[in-house]
């Protein structure tokens, strides 16, 4: 009987900031890249904006969350939450 070969999980990883969760869930989660220029030498900061599928839809705006690259799920929804980092200290806010 052959063993299976487990292969290791090579998916992108990246940390964010959710700046909405209105969706059902699916927050919107903006990512930090800092690189230097090449010709100026200067430091440039640029984001991006990731759509990540929240199943338990706990992720609050502000919240700093890690994603994981997964199976298209959607149009645009390419992401899954893996982890809240750390939450915001803002209190939530309620709706009437």
């Amino acid at each position: 009987m052959s063993e299976a070969k487990v292969q290791p999980e090579h998916r992108k990883e990246r940390v964010g900031e959710v700046v909405s969760n209105q969706m059902t869930k699916t927050i919107v989660v903006r990512v930090e890249r800092r690189f230097q220029h090449p010709q100026f030498q200067k430091v440039i900061t640029r984001y991006k904006k990731f759509y990540a599928h929240d199943e338990k839809r706990e992720a609050q705006v502000g919240d700093r969350v890690r994603i994981r690259e997964t199976r298209p799920l959607s149009k645009t929804k390419n992401w899954r939450l893996v982890e809240i980092v750390a939450r915001s200290g803002a209190p939530a806010v309620t709706e009437a």
